[in-house]
């Protein structure tokens, strides 16, 4: 069996069509996708910034911390901007607590319940190794929650 070559003469010459245009819409339709999702999430953080998703429970434990740092930092009594007017440490769940140098602790605040702009809060203490829960109160002042003996 002999095979049969064609004749190179018989074969039809292929032509390509390389007229087709390419374009860059594609390109731009996803850049400017791209563009559109990164502004939402610019403004979704604008408008809805996470400052907002804080509690009030959140912001009186803050307020507590807030409190304890200060005066851990601080031999004023209370220090400024973190207790109500007129505000005696010695009269106070903390009363007698700063003396000696210990510092303070707060590793946890509870049962926070809150009554228009005043608020009261189970409040663990830890000196030294010894904790003890007391309850606070606090009050609201402007946008923040101080404490108030």
């Amino acid at each position: 069996m002999t095979e049969q070559r064609p004749d190179p003469e018989d074969d039809e010459a292929i032509v390509l069509d390389q007229t087709d245009q390419r374009t860059m819409a594609p390109f731009i339709a996803a850049a400017v996708f791209a563009a559109v999702v990164l502004v939402a999430i610019v403004a979704g953080g604008l408008l809805s910034p996470a400052e907002k998703n804080v509690t009030e429970a959140d912001r009186i434990a803050g307020a507590a911390q807030n409190y304890v740092s200060a005066r851990n930092a601080s031999d004023q009594s209370p220090p400024p901007g973190v207790a109500c007017e007129g505000f005696e440490e010695g009269k106070s769940p903390l009363a007698g607590q700063f003396a000696g140098g210990s510092s303070i602790e707060i590793p946890k605040v509870a049962d926070q319940s809150v009554n228009g702009d005043r608020a009261k809060a189970a409040v663990t203490v830890r000196v030294d190794g010894r904790e003890t829960t007391e309850t606070w109160n606090f009050t609201r002042s402007g946008d923040k929650w101080i404490v108030c003996g």
